[in-house]
């Protein structure tokens, strides 16, 4: 079967495309920045084409030849734009889908409460109507809403582990008395699977859930008990709107309030199936759907392992620049800044760009630990993501990556490495790295930060953070080239060293 695959960036999508492929089934991929799936492991194994899901042509185009098209395109805006902007996107597809020889439509939602929909928040009722325009497309739709999905680098999985982790006693708002019926990823994608093979008749909605229903407050306790922590002290009180609560979430985990906010609102209401019909169409799995506790528990091996496929970050960050580094200072009107370093190195090339790939995360940045940390906390406060999210994976990176408060926009090996800056600044900054072999043995690395300013604010910002330069930027680039002697010399890494310049 041919499956065209939207969304391929993100958690679910760069998970199902190789469960796709596994199958039996051709993939087409649509994506509006194609080199983000570049250095993705099966993307030689897929038709990958470019393409906006906001341009009728760029479907049309996309959908000619499939046979399944696969919905998995979602915005984590706030209020009327959420709203606006997907209603928008799903007319668009249906028309297309409507146009072309499709034989059915998969799409995963949310698992709607048992409420009118003018009562839902605003993300939940966004996912219905999306829906509703889907099924009433005249192409047979399967629309799979799930609530709470269990899996390594899932957004909700990372909330509940570092609200878990680094609270032992918290009090915490009333929505963690809210009864949930989470789910595995590997559930999840069981049925995005089958759903393709459905036939034609089937045109609606299913709950998807796994065997437990717990609350919130539940599903941390049961988290600490998996992940061998004491149990924890939870005082839930009814003062916390969602609005307080995603500056909560936003403070203590990874995940930023832009995107914690919807997640925290769809809470307010129970999140559990109103049926299991779905089994008379996909039959459960012989041994059963994945438990709770089972789930958390091969999420967490991955993470242990450094084994996570996908994680919440790959998808783009609600605010955050996308524009590419400006290839020609002249286009931003002579005003773009730069810090350049460079440093010799005794090591071989491809010895320094391992030191290189290794940057950020629990490797650090090399210098200035406590500026690093400052900076992050500072961009935290203002609703930016700071450094909590860390990486995917300790020793190499990808396009579309996360660094911390960074996104890998390209990666050459072994000879450039470019970070776009995420964090909230009154323009756009880069920080780039190039390495080269020095004739005779031994390699060179160029270090460059960027910085595009916005407006008078941004040539301030600039000037007011240059002088706590000097403590970053040349110790950054002499202990990458440290470490990229270590590497080449066999000797343990300590990574202490590697950060602790202030």
């Amino acid at each position: 079967m041919r499956c065209l695959v939207t969304g391929a960036t993100g958690y679910v999508g760069g998970r199902l495309v190789p469960e796709l492929i596994a199958a039996g089934h051709a993939v087409r991929v649509l994506a509006r920045s194609p080199e983000k799936l570049r250095d993705a492991p099966w993307a030689q194994d897929v038709e990958i084409v470019e393409g906006d899901a906001t341009d009728p042509q760029a479907l049309d185009s996309a959908m000619a030849g499939m046979d399944v098209a696969y919905y998995l395109l979602h915005s984590l805006q706030q209020g009327r734009e959420l709203e606006d902007a997907e209603a928008q996107i799903a007319r668009t597809f249906s028309e297309a889908a409507s146009r072309a020889t499709l034989r059915r439509i998969v799409y995963l939602g949310g698992l709607a409460p048992a409420t009118p929909v003018a009562e839902m928040s605003p993300h939940m009722r966004s996912r219905v109507k999306v829906g509703s325009t889907l099924r009433a497309s005249g192409v047979p739709t399967v629309e799979l809403r799930a609530a709470v999905i269990i899996g390594s680098g899932s957004a909700s999985f990372e909330m509940l582990r570092y609200l878990t982790e680094r609270l032992p006693a918290m009090v915490t708002p009333r929505w963690v008395r809210t009864k949930v019926q989470p789910i595995a990823i590997r559930d999840v994608l069981r049925y995005l699977v089958l759903a393709a093979d459905l036939p034609p008749e089937v045109n609606r909605a299913f709950d998807i859930g796994g065997p437990d229903v717990l609350t919130y407050q539940q599903m941390m306790q049961r988290y600490a008990r998996v992940a061998g922590l004491k149990p924890r002290v939870i005082l839930p009180i009814n003062m916390l709107s969602p609005g307080l609560s995603s500056h909560w979430v936003g403070l203590v985990t990874p995940v930023p309030r832009a995107i914690a906010r919807p997640l925290v609102s769809s809470l307010r209401h129970p999140a559990v199936c109103h049926d299991h019909d779905i089994s008379s169409w996909i039959p459960d799995p012989p041994g059963g759907l994945i438990p709770f506790d089972r789930a958390v528990e091969l999420a967490l091996t991955r993470i242990r392992e450094a084994t996570v496929a996908t994680r919440w970050t790959g998808a783009s960050t609600p605010g955050a620049p996308s524009d590419p580094l400006p290839s020609d200072p002249h286009w931003a009107g002579g005003s773009l800044y730069t810090d350049v370093r460079d440093a010799d190195s005794s090591a071989d090339a491809d010895a320094l760009w391992q030191a290189v790939d290794r940057i950020g995360g629990d490797s650090g940045w090399y210098s200035a630990r406590l500026l690093w940390e400052i900076r992050g906390l500072m961009d935290r406060a203002i609703g930016g993501v700071g450094l909590r999210r860390g990486r995917r994976d300790p020793h190499r990176l990808a396009v579309g990556d996360v660094v911390d408060f960074w996104r890998v926009e390209e990666r050459l090996p072994p000879e450039l490495l470019r970070l776009r800056a995420e964090m909230k600044v009154p323009g756009r900054a880069w920080l780039e790295f190039t390495v080269t072999s020095r004739p005779g043995g031994g390699s060179h690395l160029t270090q460059r930060a960027i910085f595009w300013p916005r407006g008078l604010f941004g040539h301030m910002y600039w000037w007011s953070v240059a002088p706590f330069h000097a403590f970053v930027f040349p110790p950054m680039a002499r202990h990458i080239v440290e470490r990229a002697e270590m590497i080449q010399a066999d000797q343990p890494i300590d990574s202490t060293v590697m950060s602790s310049d202030c």
